[in-house]
């Protein structure tokens, strides 16, 4: 998964940067050194939702099994 949100991630920073351009009617390479910060920003961005994903399912399943236990124990009793 790591791979694929990198390669996603670079792909929307690289096609952010060519339609900027593209809507300034400039040539699309016209700094490559803008394209390669746009990628390595979106591999971050997506490797960045990636984990904040993982951790917000965490935490949600922490919250179910709270959730859980507090109507076992008001419905059932200790």
């Amino acid at each position: 998964m790591p791979a694929s949100a990198t390669m996603i991630g670079a792909l929307l920073g690289l096609g952010t940067q060519m339609y900027s351009n593209a809507l300034r009617k400039l040539p699309y390479m016209r700094h490559p050194w803008e394209h390669v910060l746009g990628m390595g920003l979106g591999a971050v961005f997506a490797n960045q939702l990636v984990k904040w994903d993982a951790k917000l399912q965490q935490d949600l399943d922490k919250m179910l099994d709270k959730a859980k236990a507090a109507n076992e124990r008001r419905y059932f009793g200790m």
